[in-house]
């Protein structure tokens, strides 16, 4: 893949379905069973970008996944709009760095019907085809004997043609050296399963295409990729024959910790508004000019981006071309430094359009993300489907209310993040705004409650949907060592346990060496990682010795029989192994190894011997790291010390690293988190909240939030929404407040997010997070500023005793770090406080037992708060 590290899930997702694709394959071949299953995906998870890896691995292999390649893979590419094909396939050739255009072949037609003078399909390519193509009356839609009926009736063959779609279909799927899998992309029209009423109908395009028809035989692998999987399943309850294998059903809310989707959707209400009313107009046109000034001083800090946020203005079906013009106007007389031509309309009509004084000319919406010259873009409702555009960060609707499904859809195709990461600590930069003057509170809502789930319908944790928020930025009267403290503080996340250590270790060298901080950091970590497997080798010298000979070492058994006695016996063998069947445990070992690593350490054991008896040399290299692979202490230590070498390199260029940049420094954070055990990494600071001002009711309504003083990031007036979850956390906040050099307070953010400070726990086997509510910031005696971790503990759930312990090992290991760390809870209506500061007390709380209750422990060894 080009220049992309696969997110977490994304990986998770390509082990699923090469796995699934693997099964379908093996059982095609060999027993002629067919198979289906989808994809499902949250919009802008990154689906194609999964698509990708799973097209390399099926036709080059994967030494990570240790899967083969398949030389006889072919992909057939469906979906409904030729428009969102061309999309996909320059996605594809954008993400992977081994298909080519030359793989990627779109199916035009022809005249009659013949599309290309190819008997099959070609292996390792993708064929992208369209609905409209394969209609009862399209120019591939006649079957396989057209081509001779076209000669009975006089009609010359065009260049010798003679194969249609079906017949190269068909000859595809019959020959045995070749396997096909049918992508269905998203949802599409036509799927639906029949009824008594339309039982005698013509079956729909894609079921035939599915089931075959005529003498074209069903497809015998068929993924389906989708944000919602219940299309797909609808679609194959009416396939006939095929054998359902697991849904892969990507999590929406690891989606939403990604960092690929915005955190925040704002939802604009206002109290009254008229067609096209100027305010609203003005409100949107400042909206985005504040994007823009808040990306543009973004694109001053190193290696950022210059992202063009884009407008999006919504119209009726049936719009006044006038009124479009007055709101031109107004936008043009309020963003005053907006180019001239830089609106652009994606009306179904597809030519220009008079708006006013303005002429307006017409784009394909997939083309609206990559031209940045478009800063308004003016819409109806053609624009919701197929369409991602990541830089729309304002949309102003004047869409009816009526409308709020077809919003829905809308606002989900505008949630991607401009760069495909979140921006640390900017929730401005992080969210999209719609202004939605036609909405109430009830439609509204409904809104606000559908974007919160994703396509596996499950809540989305870190996403927020906010209606009419407000801007919280840091404070002027804050001193800059606040923020450097803050900033200092160590943040951890949940281990990877299926991580491969020795490729993180090298992706790690190849960004260190990139960006110049460790100049050859290849070749340093291949030498470290010699050494390692040296020293493995001193380690365990007679496992290794064994393991040696098993490779040297060829054992079999002799089949004898004795005619005349009628007689069958086995005589076991050993034969000595040659150069061929150690070739082929040493490709084992290389991908238990990884390849660059076994091919480096195979040039090092060779390097001492003489030209002459290089190739022996190098075979007998070759054979010492099949045995070494045979013996698993020797993998485990090569992953431990590969583990260590690249955290200790993240921590020894820790501060290098910063000085790059969002954009880099976010490459070295992923890196950071993938690892099989905690590994603290550095709050980001927070430039602005975007936080709620009101609570909804359960009638409807709204109540005013109450606001308080002191909070680090605030309004105008210095005040904070404050939304409590308990008495206990206004009794907090009050005492804290009162102690000297008092300087302020943090609400840290329930989601994961680069200034959300995460502590680990265990839990039930698992790694788990816990984040601290509050963080408090004071003043020392000799100017030094101070944080103290204060967090408000329930003890009524399973899970209080495992956080306090996870609080605790934190404090054991960055406890130097902060003034105090507090667990607190409330026993016997009094407020008790365990100071996880003290060593006394953290050996108390982890030698008490799991599934104990927590009120003694604060009844007995915690103090008064």
């Amino acid at each position: 893949m080009k220049n992309i590290t696969l997110k977490d899930y994304q990986g998770d997702a390509l082990r699923a379905v090469v796995s699934n694709l693997r099964k379908a394959a093996r059982r095609w071949h060999e027993d002629g069973d067919r198979h289906a299953f989808s994809l499902t995906a949250a919009t802008g998870a990154g689906k194609t970008v999964i698509a990708a890896a799973v097209f390399e691995t099926l036709f080059y292999g994967n030494a990570d996944l240790d899967v083969p390649g398949d030389p006889g893979a072919v992909i057939l590419w469906f979906s409904d709009d030729p428009s969102l094909n061309e999309q996909t396939r320059a996605r594809l050739m954008q993400v992977s760095d081994k298909i080519t255009a030359y793989d990627m072949k779109v199916i035009k037609g022809g005249k009659g019907g013949r599309h290309s003078n190819i008997e099959k399909f070609d292996p390792r390519s993708i064929y992208f085809i369209n609905r409209d193509k394969l209609k009862d009356d399209g120019l591939l839609s006649r079957g396989h004997d057209f081509a001779a009926e076209e000669a009975e009736k006089g009609q010359p063959l065009i260049d010798g043609v003679s194969y249609t779609f079906w017949d190269t279909l068909r000859n595809t799927i019959e020959d045995p050296d070749l396997t096909l899998y049918l992508v269905l992309d998203e949802a599409h029209r036509g799927i639906r399963r029949r009824t008594n009423a339309n039982q005698e109908e013509k079956e729909t395009i894609v079921r035939r295409l599915i089931n075959g028809h005529g003498s074209v035989p069903p497809l015998p692998i068929v993924w389906g990729i989708s944000a919602t999987v219940a299309h797909f399943d609808e679609a194959m309850k009416n396939a006939e024959g095929f054998s359902t294998m697991p849904n892969v059903v990507v999590d929406s809310s690891l989606v939403q910790d990604s960092g690929l989707l915005k955190d925040v959707i704002a939802l604009d209400i206002p109290a009254e508004v008229g067609a096209f009313d100027t305010v609203l107009v003005r409100r949107a046109t400042e909206k985005i000019m504040e994007s823009s000034r808040e990306w543009a001083a973004y694109a001053e800090e190193p290696n950022a981006p210059l992202v063009k946020p884009l407008l999006v203005l919504q119209v009726p079906n049936k719009p006044d071309p006038g009124e479009i013009g007055k709101a031109l106007d107004l936008i043009y007389r309020t963003w005053t430094d907006l180019e001239p031509g830089s609106v652009a309309h994606v009306f179904g009509e597809h030519t220009d359009q008079t708006f006013g004084v303005h002429t307006v000319p017409y784009v394909s919406p997939e083309r609206v993300q990559e031209e940045t010259w478009i800063r308004v873009l003016i819409a109806k409702d053609a624009i919701s489907t197929g369409w991602d555009c990541p830089r729309a960060e304002v949309l102003l609707s004047f869409r009816p209310a009526v409308d709020h499904q077809h919003i829905t859809q809308l606002m989900g195709r505008l949630v991607r993040t401009p760069l495909a990461r979140r921006i640390p600590g900017n929730d401005r930069l992080n969210a999209v705004t719609a202004i939605l003057p036609f909405f109430d509170e009830v439609t509204v809502t409904a809104v606000a409650d559908a974007l919160m789930n994703g396509g596996d319908g499950k809540p989305m944790p870190g996403r927020r949907v906010l209606i009419n928020p407000r801007d919280m930025l840091p404070r002027a009267d804050l001193p800059e060592a606040l923020w450097e403290k803050f900033e200092s503080l160590p943040s951890e996340s949940v281990p990877r346990l299926d991580v491969r250590p020795v490729p993180r270790l090298t992706r790690l060298a190849h960004e260190l060496a990139a960006d110049g901080i460790v100049p050859d950091a290849g070749k340093k970590a291949h030498a470290e990682l010699h050494k390692v497997l040296n020293a493995a080798r001193q380690r365990y010298p007679e496992e290794l010795a064994e393991a040696v000979t098993d490779v040297h070492t060829v054992e079999g058994k002799t089949l004898l029989i004795q005619v005349g006695e009628k007689k069958k016996s086995f005589e076991e063998f050993e034969a000595e192994a040659d150069a061929a069947v150690i070739e082929d445990a040493y490709q084992r070992a290389r991908r238990a190894f990884s390849p660059d690593v076994a091919r480096s350490y195979a040039e090092h054991l060779a390097s001492d011997s003489d030209e002459e008896a290089e190739d022996d040399a190098l075979l007998d290299a070759h054979a010492q790291i099949a045995a070494m692979g045979l013996v698993p202490q020797i993998r485990d230590y090569l992953e431990s010390e590969a583990e260590k070498i690249a955290d200790s390199w993240l921590d020894e260029h820790r501060v290098s690293i910063r000085s790059l940049g969002d954009d880099r420094e976010e490459t070295y954070r992923v890196l950071r988190e993938t690892s099989r055990h905690p590994h603290p990494a550095d709050l980001a600071r927070p430039k602005n909240h975007l936080v709620k001002t009101a609570e909804r009711l359960p009638d409807g309504t709204e109540k005013p939030l109450l606001t308080r003083e002191g909070h680090v990031l605030a309004d105008p007036e210095g005040r904070y929404p404050f939304e409590s979850g308990s008495d206990w956390e206004t009794q907090v906040l009050d005492k804290e407040a009162k102690r000297p050099g008092y300087l302020g307070w943090y609400r840290n953010p329930g989601a994961r997010r680069p200034d959300s400070l995460g502590i680990s726990y265990e839990m039930d086997g698992q790694t788990k997070i816990v984040r601290p509510d509050f963080m408090f910031f004071q003043e020392m005696g000799d100017g030094a500023i101070a944080v103290s971790i204060v967090d408000p503990h329930g003890d009524q759930y399973g899970d209080a005793l495992p956080k306090v312990k996870g609080l605790a090992q934190y404090a054991e290991e960055h406890g130097h770090h902060y003034l105090r760390i507090e667990s607190l809870a409330e026993v016997n209506g009094k407020m008790r406080v365990l100071d996880l500061k003290s060593a006394g007390t953290r050996k108390v709380v982890q030698e008490t037992p799991d599934g104990s209750g927590v009120k003694t422990l604060y009844a007995d060894h915690g103090g008064n708060y």
